[in-house]
């Protein structure tokens, strides 16, 4: 949900993430327009938590980078947009050093978005152009109804090259995690 009264920056909104009336909102920005998020779901949280599980089981013997959960990252060098993947892996040559308290001023390498049941489907995949234009390298959108992942990297002109990878299949970290892989059974177990 779009909330528009001025261009905002990253440091508005940690603002208004502060304030008592927001609590249960979480905000982002691209090219300035504010929006909102409701807090996640149970499917969504576990699906997020098996997730980052995997990368930071995987980078516990490859030391890469960082794994983070609901995050604010944004382009050091654009201060009005910001986004918050559910999950996402930074590695260790493009991390600020020391790891901001704060939002981070950069991308980060992969993006992972759960597409929850009040989002829509053409929303996240707007935000996985977002972040492929601003250095993000790789975005899986995970689909839970459809227990699969379209798995989104950037294409000529300002589209997105998207790849469904279903029940049977698995995904892999490519060159930004090698030997990473994870089979999409783990994450959707069962019936």
């Amino acid at each position: 949900m779009a909330i528009q009264e001025k261009l905002y920056t990253v440091d508005d909104v940690w603002e208004l993430s502060h304030h008592p009336e927001n609590e249960n909102k979480y905000f982002y920005l691209i090219d300035g327009e504010l929006y909102w998020d409701m807090p996640p779901g149970g499917q969504h949280g576990t699906l997020a938590i098996e997730i980052g599980y995997h990368l930071r089981h995987f980078l516990e013997s490859h030391d890469l980078g960082k794994v983070t959960a609901e995050t604010g990252y944004y382009p050091p060098d654009d201060r009005n947009t910001l986004l918050a993947p559910d999950v996402a892996f930074i590695s260790s040559s493009r991390a600020p050093q020391p790891f901001p308290k704060r939002f981070v001023p950069a991308m980060p390498d992969l993006a992972i978005e759960i597409l929850s049941p009040t989002d829509s489907l053409a929303e996240v995949r707007r935000k996985a152009a977002v972040y492929l234009a601003n250095g993000t390298r790789l975005v899986w959108i995970v689909l839970p109804a459809e227990k699969g992942v379209d798995v989104c990297r950037a294409s000529e002109g300002a589209g997105l090259n998207i790849e469904f990878v279903g029940l049977e299949g698995s995904l892999c970290g490519e060159a930004i995690l090698p030997g990473f892989e994870l089979d999409l059974k783990l994450l959707f177990p069962g019936p």
